[in-house]
């Protein structure tokens, strides 16, 4: 077994081996690392909802009536009374026929890419996309057609010569790119998908509770439009999930192996997600607040001189390039109480190295001086010869 010492000893020489934190708090604006108090900005709880009193007492009724586990897949015996309150309070919100409920997002992405697609069919992917879309890609064996990030007139380019001979066609982005908090150019997706016949599947992650009318992300469930959300960012508890067209639903219940061959979302995560729901869809002064940061926070480090950014949501990265510096930023301002997680390859692609700063409704402006000045004298600093 020498060979798994010889793989992370080749990761700690790039500056590539990564450690777990061991956070001894709630994920609230602040944590507890190593015995000191951080200001963080390394959760994607957007909405301050992990915590929430609220949940946490729709959690502990569904526990007390239904146990802490559901025992089996949905399709055996795990379909219980909180899956379906969650399932039909998703397709409300989303306008869509119905919704699926996964163990997790990443399982979420598996499945519907993997169900829909298959050899005979060809998917078209974002460069940029997220490991989840990535694998349920390679899973499906279909024809995978790259584009270049949020690039519509290179995907036309792959459709109209890699296309025509499939039998199905998909396109599949992020909506709000997790690492660079860009957006996808949906208007020329949806325009493409319809023209040359595709099922186009939106993941819509860090969408979910952001961003859209009510929280309920960028795209709009179609005839041709899947879209794939998440339980555990904004809305503060666990799992995936899919709203579709009720035949495309049916369809994954009996061809989504995530779904068919897990185990049920855990009942009192599910009756916390649904109250989760609720909350994020009257949630407009928190997510108001959470775009002002934003804004502000692109403002202050484009005055400070650190980069220029596309992004357009409550993720905001500073591109370093080198992993070491990455880590050295990263530390240097947790030395000065800021959480701020250094992202290195294959997160990011190689060379782009980056802090990934994350706001929550939870920060204020004034959190958000305090980490430009900080990041501005962690610069420097780095900068600064020895």
């Amino acid at each position: 077994m020498d060979w798994l010492e010889d793989d992370l000893a080749g990761l700690r020489q790039r500056d590539l081996y990564r450690r777990r934190r061991y956070i001894q708090s709630a994920p609230w604006g602040h944590v507890h690392y190593r015995g000191r108090e951080l200001l963080n900005f390394a959760s994607n709880d957007y909405l301050n909802l992990a915590a929430d009193s609220r949940l946490a007492r729709a959690a502990a009724r569904a526990a007390h009536r239904y146990g802490t586990g559901a025992g089996a897949s949905p399709l055996v015996s795990g379909y219980l009374p909180p899956h379906r309150a969650l399932e039909r309070a998703l397709a409300r919100w989303e306008e869509a026929d119905a919704a699926l409920v996964f163990p997790s997002g990443f399982a979420a992405n598996l499945a519907v890419i993997a169900a829909l697609a298959s050899p005979e069919d060809a998917v078209f992917s974002d460069e940029l996309n997220h490991a989840s879309l990535i694998d349920g890609c390679r899973l499906a064996r279909a024809a995978i057609h790259v584009y270049r990030h949020a690039d519509a007139g290179h995907l036309e380019t792959l459709l109209k010569r890699e296309g025509r001979t499939a039998r199905r066609r998909l396109i599949v982005s992020e909506t709000v790119f997790s690492m660079d908090g860009d957006q996808a150019p949906l208007a020329e997706l949806l325009d493409l998908a319809t023209r040359h016949e595709c099922l186009l599947v939106l993941d819509e992650a860090h969408a979910t509770g952001v961003l859209g009318a009510q929280g309920r992300g960028l795209g709009a469930v179609a005839r041709h439009v899947v879209k794939v959300g998440t339980l555990s960012k904004a809305l503060g508890a666990q799992g995936g999930f899919i709203s579709a067209t009720r035949p495309l639903i049916d369809y994954l219940v009996n061809h989504a192996r995530p779904y068919i061959f897990s185990t049920a979302l855990a009942p009192p995560i599910a009756a916390a997600a649904c109250r989760a729901v609720a909350i994020a869809a009257k949630a407009d002064a928190a997510r108001r607040h959470l775009q002002l940061l934003g804004d502000l926070l692109r403002t202050e480090l484009q005055a400070a001189g650190i980069g220029e950014n596309r992004s357009q949501s409550p993720i905001v990265p500073v591109i370093v390039g080198d992993a070491r510096r990455a880590l050295d930023l990263s530390a240097r301002l947790e030395a000065q109480g800021l959480l701020v997680p250094a992202i290195r390859p294959p997160s990011v692609p190689v060379g782009t190295a980056r802090l990934r700063i994350s706001l929550t409704a939870g920060h204020s402006a004034a959190d958000v001086h305090r980490l430009v000045g900080a990041l501005r004298e962690a610069r420097t600093a780095t900068m600064t010869p020895t």
